[in-house]
């Protein structure tokens, strides 16, 4: 069992900037505590590898920092060489995932889940899709032909739906608010909307309804975008679930792949409660119930 930080990279923030950078290195250094042995620092992603899913246009303004202002708005982050360095590791923490993964059957990453990054473009705090590059890498790389991302975040995953569609290879699962951004939505193999204010008991309900349809995709392998801003209290997520919740929800998916016997990649995705030890602690939450599973 492998864990792998994207911490080599960092990136300073203007102050006030509501992207809650710090919380990555909470995260790992909260694990690394209880589990030192099973947390080790990824790569940087290849240009080779992200132009799996990017445009070679969009991947040179992005390195050369001659993005649009409407494209850095958009994007939601200031351009710096230190963002680019520290989405290129974002990236390659989630290809050592799955590299470890398809040999061991699971692993996480402390990072990753951007799953608002389209081919052309990145946006809501999104640069490159690391869901989509993962999920292009383990069909060259590991010969998937069948697999699915399961993306669980508050937020529909727009830029993955919007890769990964037209392949009958790849289902994609978005369970996330109807009315949170994106307002633009796009079409994913199974788009679950839920209402504000929904609770545990409802949440799981839909939840396992979904994932009995991911089952009958039959997938060689599970990509998890565990965002925890479903968690009530969250300023970006407008949804209720308690810290239970969201732990039995994990556990479905853990039990779904081990069910199905395949490999499960866990990525953290999205998180920006008003108390950030509580976002901090649903993250590393997370990755517990990971390792628990695979003991």
């Amino acid at each position: 069992m492998r864990l792998f930080s994207s911490e080599g990279d960092t990136v300073e923030l203007p102050p006030g900037h509501r992207f809650p950078m710090a919380k990555y290195a909470r995260v790992r250094d909260e694990l690394r505590r209880e589990h030192p042995a099973l947390v080790h620092e990824a790569s940087r992603a290849s240009w080779e590898d992200l132009s799996l899913a990017h445009d070679a246009g969009y991947l040179a303004a992005v390195r050369d920092g001659t993005l649009a202002a409407a494209e850095v708005r958009r994007l939601g982050l200031p351009w710096s060489d230190a963002l680019v360095a520290r989405s290129r590791r974002s990236t390659g923490g989630t290809l050592a995932a799955l590299g470890w993964a398809m040999e061991h059957g699971a692993a996480g990453h402390l990072a990753g889940g951007t799953h608002h990054a389209f081919r052309d473009r990145g946006e809501g705090f999104c640069v490159f899709n690391d869901l989509a590059a993962a999920a292009l890498v383990a069909r060259r790389d590991h010969g998937v032909r069948r697999l699915a991302v399961v993306d669980l975040d508050v937020h529909q995953g727009n830029g993955t739906a919007a890769l990964l569609r037209g392949d009958p290879g790849v289902f994609t699962l978005s369970l996330h608010g109807a009315k949170n951004y994106p307002f633009q939505k796009e079409v994913s193999s199974l788009d679950v909307e839920l209402p504000d204010g929904c609770e545990d008991a409802e949440y799981l309900r839909a939840l396992d309804a979904a994932l009995e349809v991911v089952a009958a995709h039959r997938p060689e392998l599970v990509l998890y975008q565990a965002g925890v801003d479903a968690l009530a209290g969250d300023r970006l997520g407008r949804l209720a679930l308690t810290h239970e919740g969201l732990s039995r929800r994990d556990a479905r998916v853990f039990e779904l792949t081990a069910r199905l016997h395949v490999p499960l990649v866990v990525t953290l995705g999205g998180g920006y409660g008003r108390d950030i030890e509580s976002t901090i602690a649903a993250h590393a939450s997370v990755y517990r119930g990971l390792v628990e599973r695979l003991r």
